[in-house]
């Protein structure tokens, strides 16, 4: 194991991704899997932010957070997937101590943002239905952009203390991590310092970016709700729903992932469950995304569209 010195101790200088290596047959097709998941990711939110910058139509509150979502899930995307797959790769399984902190870095950074970012979004939505006749005075482009960079800001400020604190921690062996990528806890059962400090930080943090923005998602979707429920046409109360159905889906799926990752028990049966509900919010929310908007959304697909027939008309020209 390589070593380093660090301060007064000596401490290791690259660790080991174990991932799914209890898996040894599925290797190579959880490979090909993943490669599939990574290519359709980037390429379904590479399309959402071409679709949002290049119609007019879509310059709207909306979309312009669901610019922000898709810009946030390609690099999400590209900090965990190429990592994860080199792991199913015959040969080296070594990640250095740098760049398992810098992934760790952008991990926290883009989950963190993210919670914000959805909770933007809810409160988007519960003024457009619930508020309709003030949507357009109230979620102005200037509030828009002060929400996104609120939201981008958060992430940043939250994950810059706890890798500042954890730069202060040694790491003397093992070197091995039990997961597919540089995870906090994970990460955090290899230091041989006391943890004690940086645990108490992470926790306050953890509940600051994560409830508060969960809050204001679950009490937004409420009110949604039960506006909708008001509506006495069953066509009105589709209508109302459909424009907000989509993010519901993305909502439901990351948070209830992300909750039963960190909220399980850490033993060893269920360890192996952690990383399955790992896979869905690191791997396939950024999948669901384009597709679940773009699927659902009929004016996402009138963009796809009319950018698909202006491409074949001038390349027959």
């Amino acid at each position: 194991m390589e070593k380093r010195k660090w301060g007064n101790q000596t401490s290791i200088t690259e660790f080991v991704l174990l991932g799914f290596r209890n898996l040894p047959g599925l290797q190579i097709l959880l490979f090909l899997l993943f490669l599939v998941i990574y290519i359709v990711t980037m390429a379904g939110n590479i399309l959402i932010v071409a679709l949002v910058v290049a119609d007019q139509h879509l310059h709207t509150p909306m979309y312009f957070f669901l610019w922000n979502l898709s810009c946030l899930e390609t690099c999400y995307t590209s900090t965990i997937l190429p990592r994860m797959l080199a792991s199913f790769l015959p040969g080296d399984r070594t990640i250095s101590f740098s760049g398992c902190i810098i992934q760790l870095y952008s991990f926290g950074f883009l989950v963190v943002t993210e919670c914000f970012l959805l909770a933007a979004m809810s409160y988007d939505r519960y003024l457009a239905i619930c508020k309709p006749l003030h949507y357009a005075a109230l979620m102005n482009g200037r509030f828009c952009l002060q929400l996104a960079a609120g939201s981008w800001i958060s992430g940043f400020l939250a994950i810059t203390i706890i890798i500042f604190l954890m730069l202060q921690l040694t790491f003397c062996g093992p070197n091995e991590i039990d997961h597919f990528f540089c995870d906090f806890i994970p990460l955090l059962k290899l230091s041989c310092s006391d943890t004690q400090l940086i645990s108490m930080v992470s926790l306050f943090l953890s509940f600051f970016d994560t409830f508060p923005p969960f809050l204001l998602t679950v009490v937004s979707y409420i009110y949604i709700i039960a506006t909708i429920l008001r509506i006495p046409s069953t066509t009105g109360r589709q209508k109302a729903f459909s424009t907000c159905s989509s993010h519901l889906i993305v909502v439901t799926v990351f948070y209830g992932t992300l909750v039963i990752v960190y909220m399980l028990p850490k033993n060893n049966t269920l360890r192996d469950l952690n990383k399955v509900f790992s896979v869905f919010y690191t791997v396939l929310t950024p999948l669901l995304n384009p597709l679940i908007y773009s699927l659902r959304n009929k004016h996402v697909n009138m963009a796809l569209r009319k950018a698909l027939t202006k491409f074949t008309g001038s390349n027959l020209q």
